[in-house]
């Protein structure tokens, strides 16, 4: 009987080997990684925008990107992304959610937000919240810590103290440009109402700018993740919501088919169960891109809904349709391609995709 003795030098190609096949394995079995946001849609044109204004709108979008995507190059998954990229656009002014939430019509800020994950379905949203500066992170929160998937108004920031959130005074999310909008709708309000003698609904007489921001994640695992916050509708009256805390409407991610933001009229996004809608079109068969530009392009179109969604489908690719004049977006694909736009491209169409192509 003989005995094999290994000697150090082959015991350490042995290891160098199968910790190569090992890694190679692990880099293969990865997803590619992809981040897509938005910061709302609208009456956005190039004749209504400051060089400067334009620029630090920029600015903040490729701040939001970089984060989010961040998170995912470090391995963090879809989830914390999209909440990364959204809390950098609630922390600016510039964006109707958190820090630039508007004015409802008694003067005071309600903010609505959710997050969906497409693994296991998970959701969480608030609606008619007015002290929490970040309403992506409690809406997370309600996803986590509680078996609820949406709590709303005082009961949500009961909830939010429970969890520790700090209750931000309303000073902070006072912004002189929304609390201007806020007076001139009011100001439109009255000559109409002196001229009709009608009370004007809200809906109907504030500025079509529908600055909602959102995200979309795909992360190393494949894992999708979605998420919406806003301030609603300047002007609003009665406790009115939109879509983006609605799952469905607004938010939606399901790793069998996609995942969606929206920005717009929340009416119509509710009546047509946008995001959902869209997800069920992938599911059953079409392209991303097609099942999108059918439902802003053309079911949108036809009801008198106007906006536009972020959509990406489990193999990264993503599609940005909107039928407003323009709408704030910007996306990492899968191949590291950064993209940033405001306006509609010139040969741009609608419902163009991003960097990807479909396969």
């Amino acid at each position: 009987m003989h005995e094999q003795i290994a000697s150090p030098i082959n015991k350490t190609i042995f290891i160098v080997f199968v910790t190569g096949i090992l890694s190679v394995s692990t880099v293969l079995a990865q997803s590619p990684l992809a981040l897509v946001i938005h910061g709302g849609a609208g009456t956005i044109t190039k004749d209504s925008m400051t060089a400067g204004k334009e620029a630090a709108i920029r600015a903040i979008l490729k701040e939001s990107l970089e984060t989010g995507y961040q998170q995912l190059s470090d391995g963090a998954n879809s989830t914390d992304a999209v909440i990364a990229a959204i809390n950098v656009m609630e922390d600016s002014p510039l964006f109707n959610a958190g820090k630039g939430a508007v004015f409802n019509a008694a003067g005071a800020n309600e903010m609505d937000a959710s997050i969906m994950e497409g693994a296991g379905l998970n959701a969480g949203a608030v609606a008619s919240v007015s002290h929490i500066k970040n309403p992506i992170n409690l809406a997370l929160k309600v996803m986590t810590a509680s078996e609820h998937v949406m709590l709303m108004g005082e009961g949500a920031e009961a909830f939010a103290r429970q969890q520790g959130f700090e209750m931000m005074d309303p000073a902070y999310f006072h912004t002189d440009f929304r609390w201007q909008q806020l007076q001139r709708i009011k100001a439109a309000e009255s000559e109409t109402k002196e001229t009709t003698g009608q009370d004007s609904l809200a809906e109907d007489q504030h500025d079509q700018w529908f600055s909602t921001v959102g995200a979309v994640a795909l992360d190393k695992h494949g894992n999708l993740a979605a998420g919406t916050s806003t301030g609603g509708t300047s002007n609003k009256r009665w406790g009115r919501v939109g879509d983006s805390p609605i799952i469905g409407a607004g938010t939606y991610a399901n790793n069998n088919s996609c995942a969606v933001s929206a920005t717009g009229h929340g009416e119509y996004f509710i009546r047509h169960v946008v995001a959902y809608n869209i997800c069920n079109r992938v599911e059953l068969g079409a392209t991303l891109a097609v099942a999108a530009d059918t439902v802003i392009n053309d079911i949108l179109v036809k009801a008198g809904g106007e906006g536009g969604v972020i959509a990406m489908d489990r193999k990264g690719n993503i599609t940005t349709p909107f039928n407003s004049e323009g709408m704030y977006r910007a996306s990492i694909d899968t191949d590291g391609q950064m993209t940033i736009l405001i306006y509609r491209e010139e040969g741009e169409p609608e419902g163009a995709l991003m960097g990807n192509v479909e396969h």
